[in-house]
């Protein structure tokens, strides 16, 4: 019979109790004493993942996907390769250690332990994050240098291994592959190759897996993605040497592959010297039949085939999948393993918890918990016995008419967004000039000094803010109470920034959740969880929209906001949208019609809400596409025509203003360099970039490109709490104009301040203003002295 297992489960908690655990200990000063709270957190998230994948019925217990911050973080420190630069001894790494790595050190007091230990990790900036292939998770990125060692790390996924085994044997620990973990890392210091580190990687690859192996574990799932890139020749042949040393020393491997079709890879895995393969049958449903072939010639090796989405929040369609996995299971007998396409730590962790949700939209979706259980009917379903019993024929019952409701629902179809749709033309996605009249049109307005300063939307969310949200929420405030609380952050907002002296003001965004929740609640065809939580990355949550139907715009969305804070100042205010593909990314997109066509609603949706800006005088408009690279799809081969739809969406949004109405985008925290002619083609006016932790190496591709419009490369990152210098960010605006001239460059943070104090704030805002004006006064003097 077959088997039936999940790749990963959410690290979270139902109630996001990592999270809250996790700041506590931050906040507190990551002293050891207040440790063991912060473990006790972990641990009960551990035995309710456990308990989860038993009460569904699993043959196999996924453990080894819980991680403090995050996974590819996690498995440098437990192969003790965390960067040099820190100089944390290999063999006796911290949590606080690790969260050191993960978030930076000012060096300021705020890390009582490093300070006191006069660790080398203080002053150090926190490691660089990007995106997790093309999901919305962040990762941070390993270093590799000439001084990159490997050695005993944590013990953490041992200790995790131990409790699971406590209750029970077909225990499943997960592991970052070697390659993937050298892939997706970054080149430092001079070296020119990281492959060259794998053999001594493999060290201690061998010590885990050798370790794992004495613990009692027989299965072990190893994780390479990569194999769904188009990955270079030298890396596709170092798996076979990498895992024939692996294996003999190893429990039985399952090397898991997802996100992506690897057809092309099918005689090399079958070849590898590993127990078994998993496929994502889900993104990827062409590859089965190339795997087939090669596994019926194979009587020992197990086929994992993902037919449960864990990147989406809809039913499986139990009698589609059933019949995909049919012929596998009786060609493969117990070798064939029903999972989930990847880890379902990319949905939310339970439907239970969603009391409040539209009755109709809820029968229709599927959380991490009820994945679980659609995974072991499955399993159960291809038995001819156990596809009998009454319960089985009941649920499959069940799951038919959920989707005929689906599909036949009229609130689906909305046939005014069809029809304007339909009407679109070429002309509606081209402004009515070129950039460099449109320049000239808002400068003379604008009247900006150079090196004009701003920030990227959002200021601090306070606890206050929060609160008032909430008691809104629950009808504990009124809506004239929470108009005027709201009223009065925004005039908080608007002093402080006209007191660090900045040029170009924002709202800051007292009165929104989330950039895509937000607006997820005012547009038709989305809907909003109470508590579909997931992980973006360390301790930030995102809790994604659920994209049903057509999307309508019923009334102005931010107008009103945005108008009053342009009352309270002469200084221009943005006005604050996110924009079409990031809409589309970072929510729980319908699969029923293609994502390109759902991208065009919400920018039909969008241009009507440019319009209401700049109808009500707030004439400087920022649209944000964050997510627009992460949309980008694994192989070349598929580049351009998402990239066709990707920046008409955009343009579509933003081209109906006049001239002197000035669009910005921001994009942050992914890799731009090659597909900087479709940013270009975007056409926004002025576009801002996260720099900082890449220390503006994303710029030389911008000037190599000859990046034609205005920049606004981060000079400050938010995503540490660390407060920097007014030299450093000096520093950085010097590097910025080697590559891009004086009168292009803005000055900004690297993304938004949401998850930042003001105290914080205040010291970075400051520091960035002064850099600015200092510079600014170089310039002038080189100016000066030049006439």
């Amino acid at each position: 019979m077959a088997q039936a297992h999940v790749l990963g489960l959410p690290r979270i908690g139902a109630q996001r109790e990592l999270k809250f655990a996790v700041e506590a200990f931050w906040h507190g000063g990551m002293r050891a004493c207040d440790e063991p709270a912060l473990q006790d957190t972990g641990r009960s998230i551990r035995a309710a993942n456990r308990r989860a994948q038993r009460d569904a019925g699993l043959d196999w217990i996924t453990v080894g996907d819980f991680h403090w911050y995050d996974h590819v973080l996690s498995t440098l420190a437990l192969v003790g390769g965390l960067p040099a630069r820190f100089g944390f001894a290999a063999a006796t790494r911290s949590l606080a250690d690790y969260f050191v790595a993960a978030r930076g050190h000012a060096g300021n007091g705020t890390d009582q332990r490093a300070d006191q230990s006069g660790n080398q990790s203080a002053n150090q900036s926190a490691m660089e994050m990007t995106k997790w292939f093309d999901t919305n998770y962040h990762y941070l990125v390993p270093e590799y240098s000439p001084q990159t060692r490997f050695g005993e790390g944590t013990d953490w996924l041992f200790e995790e291994v131990a409790e699971a085994l406590a209750e029970g044997p077909n225990v499943k620990p997960v592991l970052l592959g070697p390659l993937s973990l050298l892939y997706l890392g970054k080149e430092k210091g001079g070296l020119t190759d990281r492959l060259t580190l794998l053999p001594e990687l493999l060290v201690q690859y061998t010590r885990v897996l050798g370790r794992l192996k004495a613990q009692g574990v027989t299965w072990v799932q190893i994780d390479e993605p990569i194999l769904a890139l188009d990955l270079p020749a030298p890396w596709r042949e170092a798996f076979a040497p990498a895992y024939a040393r692996l294996s003999p020393v190893a429990p039985s491997l399952l090397l898991a592959t997802y996100f992506g079709d690897v057809s092309e890879h099918a005689d090399l895995l079958a070849s590898l010297p590993v127990a078994g393969v998993h496929l994502d049958a889900v993104r990827a449903p062409q590859a089965l039949e190339a795997f087939a072939s090669r596994w019926s010639s194979h009587h020992d090796k197990v086929l994992s085939v993902g037919v449960v989405d864990g990147r989406n929040v809809w039913r499986t369609d139990l009698a589609r999948a059933r019949a995909q996995l049919a012929p596998l299971a009786q060609a493969l007998g117990n070798r064939l393993w029903v999972a989930s396409s990847c880890s379902l730590m990319h949905c939310p962790v339970d439907l239970a918890n969603e009391g409040q949700l539209d009755k109709e939209v809820r029968t229709w979706l599927a959380f991490a918990v009820q994945k679980l259980g659609e995974v072991a009917l499955l399993r159960c379903s291809l038995d001819a016995a156990e596809f009998l019993r009454a319960d089985v024929q009941e649920a499959f019952v069940a799951d038919a008419a959920a989707q005929a409701a689906r599909r036949t629902s009229p609130r689906i179809h909305n046939t005014v967004v069809q029809k304007r749709l339909a009407a679109l033309t070429e002309a509606d996605a081209r402004r009515a000039s070129a950039y460099p009249a449109r320049a000239r049109a808002q400068r003379a307005w604008l009247k900006l000094p150079p090196l004009p300063t701003t920030t990227i939307g959002s200021f601090p969310q306070t606890a206050a803010i929060r609160a008032a949200r909430a008691e809104f929420r629950r009808h504990a405030m009124s809506h004239l109470d929470y108009l005027e609380t709201m009223r009065a952050q925004i005039r908080l907002a608007i002093e402080k920034q006209e007191a660090y002296g900045l040029d170009v003001l924002v709202h800051g965004e007292a009165e929104r959740n989330d950039m895509v929740e937000y607006f997820g609640e005012l547009l038709w065809g989305f809907v909003i969880t109470a508590n579909g939580w997931v992980q973006s990355y360390g301790s930030r949550c995102v809790k994604p929209p659920v994209i049903y139907g057509d999307v309508y715009l019923p009334e102005p969305m931010t107008v009103a906001w945005s108008a009053y804070a342009q009352q309270l100042t002469d200084k221009p205010v943005k006005g604050m949208l996110t924009g079409p593909v990031t809409m589309l990314q970072w929510s729980f997109v319908r699969d029923d019609q293609p994502r390109e066509q759902t991208a065009l609603q919400i920018a039909l949706a969008l241009r009507e809400e440019v319009a209401a800006l700049e109808k009500a005088g707030v004439r400087v408009i920022q649209i944000d596409e964050p997510a627009l690279r992460e949309g980008l799809p694994l192989r070349e081969r598929d580049w351009p025509s998402y990239l066709e739809w990707a920046v008409r969406a955009f343009r579509v949004c933003s081209s109906g203003v006049a001239d002197d109405t000035q669009i910005h985008t921001h994009m942050c925290y992914s890799e731009f360099h090659d597909i900087l002619p479709s940013i270009a083609a975007l056409d926004a006016d002025v576009i801002s970039i996260e720099t900082t932790r890449s220390d503006m190496e994303l710029l030389d591709a911008f000037e190599a490109f000859e990046y034609p419009n205005d920049i606004g490369p981060g000079v400050y990152d938010i995503h540490s709490p660390r407060v920097p210098s007014q030299a450093e960010m000096e520093r950085l605006i010097e590097a910025a104009l080697v590559r891009i001239p004086s009168e292009r460059l803005w000055i900004n943070p690297d993304c938004g301040l949401k998850t930042r104090d003001w105290t914080q704030v205040d010291g970075a805002l400051t520091h960035m203003v002064a850099a600015a004006n200092a510079v600014r006064a170089r310039l002038v003097r080189q100016q000066a002295q030049a006439a």
